[in-house]
């Protein structure tokens, strides 16, 4: 009977070397993770907010809920 020898599985240090590989894995998927959002939510979030306040006047705005009766303290003009 020879049916070919089986290798002999490892017995030690298993756990090390599938948390090495794992550990590894789990560190490269989470830096993609990151670049991600970094470049797709973060950086055009931050460049609309600098567009937004680039011509933001707020006297403008002050004067546009004044108006329009936002405030308490500070009654629309010609009351």
């Amino acid at each position: 009977m020879s049916a070919g020898l089986l290798a002999k599985p490892q017995m030690r240090g298993l756990l090390g070397k599938r948390l090495r590989f794992h550990i590894i894995g789990a560190f490269v998927v989470s830096l993609g993770v990151v670049a991600l959002y970094k470049f797709g939510v973060a950086e055009p979030r931050k460049r609309a907010y600098a567009n937004y306040y680039k011509n933001f006047d707020a006297m403008k705005e002050f004067e546009a809920m004044r108006e329009a009766g936002v405030f308490q303290s500070a009654p629309p003009k010609g009351k």
